[in-house]
């Protein structure tokens, strides 16, 4: 069966947070950071990550009966292209009204806005 990648869900978001940030992990273990965060039964978070693999989201392998699931994609690619279509369905393919929405609607940190300017700052300079 060929798999095709798709937008991965806010539910399955949590899953690749998880992959993400501990790597190659089994269904157990999944699920019980899952239920750091909110009640999760297994058998919900095993057929998660079954469909998770047949979308091309996660690639599985066995251990003995265990299964270990790891994100197909890093944590980067994937964040830009949830980026990039929220940037082309909302907001129009505007880069700007997608900042100026983002920072006029949440509060952002001294470091954060340091961070940002420093960013443009360096855009500005690319372009001269």
């Amino acid at each position: 069966m060929s798999k095709v990648k798709m937008k991965p869900t806010e539910a399955e978001l949590d899953i690749l947070s998880i992959l993400w940030e501990q790597g190659p992990s089994s269904v157990r273990y999944v699920n019980d950071k899952l239920n750091m965060a909110k009640r999760v039964g297994y058998t919900t978070t095993l057929k998660q990550l079954q469909i998770m693999h047949e979308k091309g989201l996660v690639s599985r392998t066995s251990d003995g009966r265990t299964h270990i699931y790891s994100a197909e994609e890093g944590k980067e690619k994937t964040q830009k292209q949830l980026l990039d279509r929220l940037l082309d369905s909302a907001f129009g393919g505007s880069a700007s009204k997608l900042v100026m929405q983002v920072l006029g609607s949440h509060t952002s940190s001294s470091r954060e806005l340091n961070e940002i300017k420093a960013l443009i700052k360096k855009l500005e300079e690319e372009k001269l």
